[in-house]
């Protein structure tokens, strides 16, 4: 959420309760301040007659409305944390991961099943990792101003701990190996936390790493996550190694190297393991019963992790950091094979050492659901705590696919699952460019996504034309008829409004709105009967079936094909097609002249086209011609307005009939002397 005002933007911590916002308007303090709605997730605020007037109104009964200039407006937006160039690639990518996942068909075999959706939730880690990198260049380019590297550093932050969380619960959910999840646990906390790596690189860059104070914290921490080979690196730097009068060195080194490690994918049983683990920390603890490493302190406190004692990782709580790196670290070292449904009984001890449950952070609370076991729990607490609802619409949709959600239905008339994508997709809405995605998620969404969907359509801004065709396929290959006409309809009164006659055209056929249709018709007469000629010959010469949404725009069509046989030297043809065209009644009276000027070239071929009772037809027509603007022009006013136009018709009408008259003797004759 975020303040937009003379084009900066303020950032605000998300974890306040209660985030206030200084809006930076003099004018504000003065005059009150208003707000209405604006596109999406936003409130356009502006000085003017807001609660303070009205306050000072009742205690003095006068107040000044009047500003000193025009009000600023203030963009308050909210929800858009996904909207950013950065965080939208993160939401493209996850929208194929989604797709493809929706279109997975579950193997027979439940390993093969789980292998494959577990591939999926990788991918989504995948495109985590990417955008916390792209958000963390992003927050350190300089061109972005400061105001916005804040922003940008607050959601590399967020989304660092959606990666984490969304790992856990891959581990906890979704990947369940059979031989517990400690080892999984040690390669989570090796990813996201690389404390030890920074301070290895920075002591390794000195000429005496051992003199390095972080030396020592480097490989506690290397040995509290289980990374035994880095940390025997480090210890063969330190120069008491090539002197090693006492043996200590070598006998750590020993203990570390037969440290038994347990996986899923061991040979050896869980029994076996268990008597080596057991055996091999017997000996580390007679190490320290022996005080074999009193003359060395830090290798003692090496010994003391190994021999899982409780007061070391207390000591070294620093270096773990949080509760749950002191939890895998002490599980490493005291219970090696704990079970996935145990773990919640180990977290007491560990959450304790960093102030107990009054100092968890809300994220540690979705993590402690997660390592309880508590799918809704964790669900819950992320939609509450996160700045967004990415993380969770896509892992209760993966869980979903996994079997581990149940489907009940909420108070809000859909599943969980269903009610989480509603509310992701509602967040996306507002971006005017995210419409399709938007459009992909609510397919899957039976119960309310129909509904969303003829909703969302109704507010997509259809600024080309490209992009209504791009959506108006979307509607068709969803069967939604309503707003297909609608689409067309905006466009088509868009493309009339800009003066774009075929394109208005072309979307009135596919909207089937006959009354426009007609509408546009006329309009297209009307621009022959000024210039003589039709605009977009192409659309008019290939209409097809359409032509037949109605009577008028079928006359714009067949007269349209006349002009084409007279061009083609057709005549027999063209002179039938006028007839019929006459006869139907289906141009509007006023252009009756018109066709009737347009037989004339006919009349008037040396070879006689028009027979005698096509003549006589004419004549019927052009009298009904002579009636209808003898009628229209019987108001005097308005012969004397139009008395230009009045003569011209009069001439046309007289040049009709001795045209008529000439071919009908020429076609009696004929007639007469072929019979």
């Amino acid at each position: 959420m975020y303040l937009l005002s003379k084009n900066k933007m303020a950032a605000y911590d998300p974890e306040r309760e209660a985030p206030v916002f200084c809006i930076p308007d003099e004018d504000a303090a003065t005059h009150g301040l208003s707000a209405c709605w604006g596109l999406g997730h936003q409130l356009l605020l502006h000085a003017g007659v807001g609660k303070k007037c009205f306050i000072e109104k009742e205690e003095h009964g006068t107040y000044s409305s009047q500003l000193n200039a025009p009000s600023m407006i203030h963009f308050f937006k909210w929800e858009v944390d996904m909207q950013n160039p950065e965080t939208r690639k993160l939401v493209s990518e996850s929208y194929n991961i989604f797709q493809s996942l929706q279109t997975y068909e579950p193997e027979s075999v439940d390993t093969a099943k789980k292998s494959h959706l577990v591939k999926f939730s990788r991918k989504y880690r995948s495109i985590i990792a990417a955008c916390v990198q792209n958000l963390r260049k992003a927050s350190q380019d300089p061109k972005h101003g400061e105001a916005v590297c804040e922003e940008y550093s607050i959601q590399c932050e967020v989304f660092q701990m959606i990666g984490l969380l969304w790992s856990l619960c891959e581990i906890m959910f979704v990947e369940t190996l059979p031989g517990g999840t400690l080892q999984q646990l040690l390669d989570w906390v090796k990813w996201h936390f690389d404390q030890g790596d920074r301070l290895a690189k920075e002591i390794l860059r000195l000429p005496n790493p051992t003199q390095s104070p972080e030396y020592w914290n480097a490989i506690y921490i290397y040995v509290l996550q289980g990374r035994i080979a880095e940390a025997r690196n480090l210890l063969t730097l330190h120069p008491s190694q090539q002197r090693d009068v006492h043996g200590v060195f070598a006998r750590i080194n020993e203990l570390l190297r037969k440290m038994p490690v347990y996986g899923a994918f061991t040979r050896q049983s869980l029994a076996e393991f268990d008597m080596k683990w057991r055996h091999w920390q017997d000996q580390c603890i007679h190490c320290l019963e022996d005080q074999e490493l009193s003359s060395h302190a830090e290798l003692e406190t090496i010994c003391r992790i190994l021999a899982g004692d409780d007061n070391v990782f207390i000591e070294l709580r620093d270096l773990t950091e949080t509760w749950y790196q002191m939890l895998v670290a002490k599980l490493l070292y005291t219970n090696p094979t704990v079970k996935t449904f145990d773990l919640q009984y180990h977290t007491k001890s560990c959450i304790d050492a960093y102030g107990g449950t009054i100092g968890l952070a809300p994220f540690d609370n979705i993590l402690l659901a997660a390592l309880e076991f508590d799918i809704h729990q964790v669900i819950k607490e992320s939609s509450t705590c996160l700045n967004n609802w990415w993380f969770s619409a896509h892992i209760t949709d993966l869980l979903h696919h996994c079997g581990q959600l149940e489907t009940h239905q909420l108070n809000y008339g859909s599943n969980l699952r269903e009610f989480l994508l509603l509310e992701y997709v509602s967040s996306l809405m507002s971006h005017e460019s995210m419409w399709q995605i938007c459009m992909g998620y609510l397919d899957h969404c039976t119960e309310f996504g129909r509904h969303y969907q003829e909703l969302l359509v109704e507010r997509v801004p259809l600024q080309t034309d490209k992009k209504a065709i791009k959506l108006l396929e979307m509607c068709k290959e969803r069967d939604m008829k309503d707003q297909v006409k609608t689409i067309c309809k905006v466009m088509c009164r868009r493309a009339m409004h800009n003066g774009r006659l075929g394109s208005a055209l072309s979307w009135c056929m596919q909207s089937k709105d006959a009354a426009f249709a007609t509408y546009l018709s006329e309009k297209f007469l009307a621009e022959y009967t000024r210039s003589g000629d039709f605009s977009n010959l192409d659309l008019i010469d290939n209409l097809g079936p359409g032509m037949l949404l109605s009577d008028r725009l079928t006359f714009v069509g067949k007269y349209r094909e006349f002009h084409r046989l007279y061009e083609q030297g057709d005549f027999k043809e063209g002179a039938s097609l006028l007839l019929s065209l006459l006869s139907a009644k289906l141009a509007p009276k006023r252009f009756w002249l018109t066709l009737l000027t347009d037989a004339l070239p006919l009349l008037e071929l040396q070879d006689v086209i028009l027979s005698s009772k096509q003549t006589y037809e004419l004549m019927h027509s052009l009298q009904d011609c002579r009636d209808y603007h003898s009628q229209q022009y019987s108001d005097r006013d308005y012969r004397l307005h139009h008395k230009g136009a009045f003569h011209v018709e009069n001439e046309k009408i007289e040049l009709l009939q001795l045209a008529l008259a000439r071919n009908l003797a020429r076609a009696i004759l004929e007639e007469a002397s072929s019979g």
